[in-house]
């Protein structure tokens, strides 16, 4: 490409496994870069948050996103702010609070961008009563191969719902507009609930996360027998006190290399006893702040580290309700194959959006950080085979090994979503390393 000026890097997903090189250029060279149509296509990329490959283009060409960063425009009257795609939920946030708003949904890391957020139709703890992100995105702009849209889900739904769990692959948005709820302070009342097995947490949730705006529930996946699927359950909404000064974190940094086999069963086993054992019984209205509550592990820099140089994946699925057996079921095998994680999470969803993509649907999302070791390949394949037969899927933000044939019965509406994809991009220049491996393009069929 003449004249052009990138920076040839391995980039990697959060999980640091299969590492691929590519030239990385910002976000502003998108209409350049697709006029030129590089051999190996076109990818934008944020934070590199997703875990496995969706920010990944092997050989070819990445749009960095962080260099294009502005909150463009923010009406105070009401919360409708114009931002530009590489702006974080943390910078977001960090302007928006003194303001009396807050980011309509957040994942469990603030080191997010907005275009990483549209691209994966990011959930949170309220997405039982809020949906996610792409529910409250009132337009955006898109660099397609075919020229520059602005699109919104009136005036070009099926463009905009395309691209809201696109994984990037129906174009570049470079800015977005979105509505921020209005909050009352910097800090939530939060209730915690400690239980003795799984029955005793859905039960929780089934019953009374309705009352709540946010809700999530840690979950022992060691344990076994009567305590199978014991609990913490924390639930909580923005208090009202006035007090609008946020709290920034205290953020610590791992060092550079940590050995593999250091997140073992064993380590595992002692951090979630003490996790279980800490936290009370029952607990009423304590207030936590924002980073306490929604983003714990942003306290700790670089805590992928520590999972050492193999690595992990994050394996999130999704069973929809009626299927509590099966929820069941896969924690039992976890649990008996000595399958655990410190950071097990179990949320419930409301109804989904209307993208062919989009991975909420109603049910139940258990997300696991799962290290790397020899027989984790096997049994997540059959694990897998026990979602999509319960009529569930895996979240492909997350994925880094799930096989190409689930796709299709996972995502039934992927034809749908490759229609529109291909009127954008006819040619198939957006590409990345997860659409290589799971054909979602249907460019790569072997």
């Amino acid at each position: 490409m003449p004249g052009a000026v990138s920076d040839h890097r391995l980039l990697t997903g959060w999980g640091r496994t299969a590492p691929t090189a590519s030239d990385v250029r910002p976000l502003s060279d998108a209409e350049a870069v697709f006029a030129a149509q590089p051999d190996r296509g076109v990818l934008a990329r944020g934070l590199g948050r997703s875990y496995g490959d969706a920010a990944q283009n092997a050989g070819g060409t990445i749009l960095d996103a962080t260099s294009h960063d502005e909150l463009v425009t923010l009406d105070p009257d009401t919360g409708l702010v114009r931002v530009s795609s590489g702006i974080s939920i943390d910078r977001l946030i960090r302007r928006l609070v003194p303001h009396g708003y807050f980011v309509p949904v957040t994942p469990g890391t603030r080191f997010v961008t907005v275009g990483g957020a549209i691209a994966s139709d990011i959930h949170g703890k309220n997405h039982h009563v809020a949906g996610s992100f792409c529910s409250h995105v009132r337009s955006m702009t898109v660099v397609t191969p075919v020229g520059t849209l602005t699109v919104d889900p009136v005036s070009e739904p099926e463009l905009f719902w395309a691209t809201a769990g696109g994984m990037g692959l129906t174009g570049v948005v470079t800015d977005a507009t979105v509505a921020m709820p209005r909050i009352g302070s910097a800090r939530l009342a939060v209730d915690t609930d400690r239980t003795d097995d799984l029955d005793g947490v859905l039960a929780l949730m089934t019953g009374g996360d309705d009352r709540y705006h946010y809700s999530v529930a840690w979950i022992d996946c060691l344990a076994r027998g009567r305590h199978l699927g014991r609990s913490v359950l924390t639930r909580g909404d923005f208090a009202d006190d006035g007090d609008l000064g946020y709290e920034a974190a205290v953020r610590i940094d791992t060092p550079p290399v940590f050995p593999s086999g250091l997140v073992n069963p064993l380590t595992i086993r002692v951090f979630n006893e003490a996790v279980y054992r800490k936290a009370p019984r029952h607990r009423v209205g304590e207030l936590q702040t924002i980073p306490q509550f929604f983003h714990p592990l942003d306290g700790v820099g670089h805590w992928n580290r520590l999972y050492g140089r193999r690595g992990f994946l994050q394996w999130q699925i999704l069973v929809p309700f009626g299927e509590e057996e099966t929820l069941r079921r896969i924690i039992e095998r976890l649990a008996g194959a000595g399958v655990g994680s410190p950071v097990a999470v179990l949320k419930r969803f409301g109804p989904g959006d209307p993208g062919p993509l989009s991975f909420p649907a109603p049910g139940w999302t258990l997300a696991l950080d799962l290290a790397i070791v020899p027989h984790l390949a096997s049994l997540l394949d059959e694990l897998d085979d026990d979602v999509v037969a319960a009529g569930g899927r895996i979240y492909l933000a997350k994925d880094s090994r799930v096989r190409r044939a689930l796709v299709p019965t996972m995502y039934p509406r992927l034809n749908e979503w490759r229609r529109v994809r291909d009127r954008v991009d006819p040619d198939g220049v957006l590409v990345s390393d997860l659409d290589r491996r799971l054909d979602l393009t249907g460019h790569h069929s072997r």
